[in-house]
């Protein structure tokens, strides 16, 4: 992996201890749902931001990044396929990771700059012992323009917290299932869960969060054959189902023979769906969007293998240890941890974030180039 080191400071190093398991803590009992329906932040009254979107955030092709996705930790309480390796992954050292000040300090910058939506990632969000008090101190920063409040999540441990982290100030939620078979699900996850994960699905779907999506990695061979019984979840249910190419990241054991490709999946869902019909899309969004008529809910594919959305992208990134990464599918980063840590202003921290934003490409490489780039596994990244 290629790490840039753009204004001058230390670059990443792995070290640590070999993944372990992962508990989850408890919470207290959870308020009644009408409740928390009621005292759910909105964010209709959020403050614009406090000047004009900054050229910090603007790049070469005057793609203006408005969105910013945080990992907050690289542990999981899942293994899937996909994303980690089945050896694991080393886990680095406390200390190397972003304490929860360091993440709202930066949130905080990026949101004064322009950015309007924040998302948490992982490894596992709600594995984090502060998920809540962390997700309430980010919901604070609407005064200064941020809207969106998001999280993608496996489930597994969100149903206790997920009225908890309503209150608090989430706002928008994707939760990661890329089977409904109780069997398929434990092969793929190497664990069992499913049942939690569709009881915390009807929860938020209860709780009103609006969109509420549910993202599908689709492996040919593997879940490919359920593609439609996933159409007919969105049947009665006001959420919308997203189909995900399958990308390649280190350790995922990733070959073409089993991608799915878009215009495959289409085939496959029109030959039961006839009528499946294209629907608008949202500025900026990844997801290609089309429904089932006369279904509540929706369908979308993101297509990052064979029709990527480079020219929008909107999206920048932060790991769990404090790297920027400007693409997801890019190798090279820089620390703002390291900058963080030497007791810089927020005007240094901007000054290398621009020059990380600068040098983002216009596109990312082809898959011939990335079944051999060198890059993190997923669960280091944060999708």
């Amino acid at each position: 992996m290629s790490h840039v080191d753009y204004c001058g400071n230390s670059k990443r190093s792995h070290s640590g201890s070999s993944l372990a398991a992962v508990e989850d803590e408890e919470v207290e009992d959870l308020r009644d749902t009408g409740a928390l329906l009621a005292t759910r932040p909105s964010t209709a009254n959020a403050k614009p931001a406090i000047r004009p979107f900054s050229d910090f955030l603007t790049d070469n092709f005057q793609r203006q990044h408005d969105y910013l996705r945080i990992s907050i930790t690289e542990k999981c309480n899942l293994r899937c396929t996909y994303c980690m390796p089945e050896e694991g992954v080393e886990l680095q050292p406390e200390d190397k990771m972003l304490s929860s000040d360091e993440i709202v300090r930066l949130a905080r910058t990026f949101v004064k700059e322009g950015v309007t939506k924040i998302r948490l990632t992982g490894g596992e969000p709600t594995v984090r012992r502060d998920i809540v008090d962390l997700v309430s101190r980010l919901g604070d920063l609407r005064q200064y323009g941020l809207k969106e409040l998001a999280m993608t999540s496996n489930g597994i441990a969100l149903k206790r917290k997920l009225p908890l982290l309503v209150r608090a100030g989430l706002t928008h939620l994707n939760l990661s299932l890329d089977t409904l078979d109780p069997w398929r699900y434990q092969l793929m996850s190497r664990r069992k869960g499913l049942e939690v994960v569709l009881e915390t699905i009807e929860l938020a779907i209860t709780l009103g969060i609006q969109p509420l999506k549910v993202n599908c990695v689709v492996i040919k061979g593997l879940n490919d054959g359920e593609i439609n019984d996933f159409v007919r979840f969105t049947k009665d249910r006001p959420l919308e189902v997203r189909f995900i190419e399958y990308m390649p990241f280190d350790g995922n054991r990733w070959n073409k023979e089993k991608m799915l490709s878009y215009e495959d999946m289409l085939k496959q869902i029109k030959s039961v769906y006839p009528s499946f019909t294209k629907v608008k899309d949202h500025k900026n969004d990844t997801s290609k969007a089309w429904q089932v008529p006369g279904h509540v809910g929706k369908v979308g594919f993101i297509t990052s293998m064979t029709n990527h959305f480079c020219g929008s992208c909107n999206r920048l990134r932060v790991t769990s240890d404090g790297n920027l990464k400007v693409c997801l599918f890019g190798n090279t980063e820089v620390s703002l941890r390291d900058i963080m840590r030497e007791n810089v202003d927020d005007d240094k921290l901007l000054e290398c974030i621009q020059a990380a934003v600068k040098r983002k490409k216009k596109q990312h490489a082809g898959i011939t180039e990335l079944e051999t780039m060198k890059n993190r596994p997923m669960i280091l990244i944060g999708g």
